[in-house]
Order: C-alpha cells, then sequence, then structure tokens
C-alpha cells in the first residue's frame, strides 16, 4: 500500500473514531446537533456530487428526493410502522420518483435538464404546501433521545461516502466520469450514457432520501413541506462548488468550510450572510472550478516547484570534494 494511501486511511480511521466518542464525551447537546447538522449536509452534498460531480449533469431538484424521503418516512413511522423500514422505504420511493423522471429529464440537455430537475422541487414543494400544510408532531416526545439519532447520521454518512469511493473505483463509476468529460466521445466507445446516467441519479437520489428520512427521524415537530425548500439543493450543492466537485473529500471540506463560515457570520453580520455566501460561490465558480482542492493543489505544486529550484542552486558539498579521488597517475603527498 502506498504512503499516501496508508495516511489517508489512518486519518479517516481516527476520525470516524473521534465521531463516534464525540457524544460518549461531550454532553453539550448543542455541540451534538452541529455535528448532526455537518453529518446532514456531507450526506447531502456528497450524494449531489455522485450527479452533478462525476457524470456533470447539474441538478437542481435534489431537495425533491430529500423532500420524498423525508415525508413517506415520517408518515409510515408517525402511524406506527417501524422505523427502519420507514427509512428503507423512503429511500426507495426516491429512487422510483428518480427513475420516473429520469429518462424523460435526461433528453434535456445542459441546462435545460437544470431548470426541468429546479421546476419538480418547485412543484413538490408546492404540492406538499397545499397537501400538508399542518405540522406533524412527535408522539413519541417523552421518549426523545438525542443519541441514536447521532449514530443514525453518522452511519448513514459512513455508508454514503464509502459507497462513493466504491463507485468512483468501478466501471460504472469510470463510465460516469467518461459521459462527464464527452457524452458523444463516451457513446462512440459503447459506453451507454443514458444508462450511466440513470445508475448516478438513482444513487444520488437514494442517498437523499435516506438523509430526509433521517432528518424526519431527528426533528420532534416540522412543516412536512419543509424539507422541499430550494435551500435543501442549493446549500449541498454550493458546499460541492466550494470544496471541489467530482472528488470524494471535496464536498466535506465545502461542508466544514460553509458551515463554520455561516455560523461566524450569522454570529457577526446576520442575514447579510446571504449576500457574502452568494458572492463567494459566484467568485468560486468563475475563478476557481475546481474549488478549495484547486488551490490546495496549485498552492503544493508551486512550493515542490520552489523546493526543486532550492535543490538544483544547492553547491557540490565540501564532504564530497574532501573525499574525491586523486587523479589517475598522480599520487597524495604524504607528510613525513
Amino acid at each position: 500500500m502506498k504512503r499516501k494511501s496508508v495516511i489517508t486511511l489512518t486519518i479517516s480511521i481516527v476520525t470516524l473514531i473521534a465521531l463516534t466518542l464525540i457524544p460518549l464525551v461531550i454532553e453539550n447537546d448543542s455541540t451534538i446537533n452541529l455535528v448532526i447538522l455537518i453529518l446532514l449536509y456531507i450526506m447531502l452534498a456528497s450524494s449531489w456530487n455522485i450527479l452533478g460531480g462525476y457524470t456533470g449533469q447539474t441538478n437542481l431538484g435534489h431537495a425533491a428526493f430529500f423532500g420524498i424521503g423525508s415525508l413517506a418516512t415520517r408518515i409510515l413511522w408517525i402511524d406506527g410502522f417501524p422505523f427502519l423500514p420507514s427509512l428503507l422505504a423512503g429511500g426507495l420511493l426516491a429512487v422510483f420518483l428518480a427513475l420516473l423522471i429520469g429518462v424523460p429529464a435526461f433528453k434535456l440537455k445542459g441546462v435545460y435538464f437544470a431548470i426541468g430537475t429546479l421546476a419538480l422541487a418547485l412543484m413538490l414543494n408546492l404540492t406538499a404546501g397545499n397537501i400538508f400544510p399542518e405540522m406533524s408532531y412527535n408522539p413519541g416526545l417523552s421518549d426523545y433521545q438525542l443519541l441514536p439519532r447521532y449514530y443514525l447520521f453518522l452511519g448513514l454518512t459512513v455508508v454514503t461516502i464509502i459507497t462513493t469511493i466504491l463507485l468512483t473505483r468501478s466501471r460504472i463509476g469510470l463510465g460516469m466520469m467518461a459521459v462527464r468529460e464527452g457524452e458523444d466521445a463516451a457513446e462512440s466507445l459503447g459506453i451507454n450514457a443514458l444508462k450511466h446516467k440513470l445508475i448516478a441519479f438513482s444513487i444520488s437520489a437514494l442517498f437523499a432520501g435516506l438523509a430526509g428520512g433521517a432528518f424526519a427521524y431527528y426533528h420532534v415537530s416540522y412543516y412536512l413541506y419543509m424539507p422541499f425548500g430550494p435551500e435543501w439543493t442549493f446549500d449541498p450543492m454550493m458546499m460541492a462548488y466550494i470544496g471541489g466537485q467530482g472528488t470524494i473529500i471535496g464536498p466535506i471540506i465545502g461542508v466544514l468550510f460553509f458551515v463554520g463560515l455561516k455560523q461566524l457570520l450569522v454570529w457577526n453580520v446576520g442575514e447579510y450572510h446571504l449576500i457574502i455566501f452568494g458572492t463567494l460561490f459566484i467568485l468560486i465558480v468563475l475563478f476557481l472550478p475546481g474549488g478549495l482542492l484547486e488551490v490546495w493543489h496549485k498552492t503544493r505544486k508551486y512550493i515542490n516547484r520552489q523546493l526543486g529550484k532550492r535543490k538544483k542552486d544547492i553547491p557540490v558539498s565540501i564532504g564530497s570534494l574532501n573525499h574525491e579521488s586523486p587523479p589517475k597517475g598522480k599520487e597524495l603527498p604524504i607528510d613525513k
């Protein structure tokens, strides 16, 4: 195993152990809730990245799958079904919705596909707001425990990241990236572009639906149309762009940067943080299409280049001159 892989694996294991121990060491519910929010956003950003980052299809309707998973899970669970089957049903319903609209939606190219998915999310948002205007209450409020909800988010986040890693190293993942680089070129090589986009769309919707189900389990009470809001699309998309779309670590970096900066700005500038985030997003898209990872790669290349120049400028060491052998035919003088 390469040294880089060993370091990455070690950091991942240490991070996972630390996240597992957080609720056992820290008794402050506010800190635990903040970590849950970060885990939720990592799931959403990573799941959006599967379609938007690896196949190049800008999905502006991610909230539709997040919302449908939350709605189905909440209704089934409140009606008496066990939670885990309800969660799975919400995720599968999101996959069904993705397959249902995927074939006609992928006939739209570029910005038209983005507009079509945005229209789907807005339509479901309005429909859920009209059909379910009342607030959904959790009847088991007296039995509410934060710890199992924390570990639910942690487990789903780990599964999402592992699935993304396995996907990018598989033939299907390589096919997705080929479609991203050029759909016509991929088709000429025998890659079924529609098939790979539907697979990416389904996996992306599955984890968005599971995130919605965990969201429904986490909240004591909330309006059922709330998970269909556009912020559940645009915030994860912005996080993926900020960190670096089309990468595994990029959405995670974007989430940490986004949540940390948002908390800092909310405390200091209030509602004006939306203007700052909008400006930041535009600047990153225009000048850093690779996100913060691009900054890191450029910085590392610059440092390596400077170190390489310094090595070339280093003169021959004195020690090597002292040990240089004398020319042939000559002998070194010997002091008597």
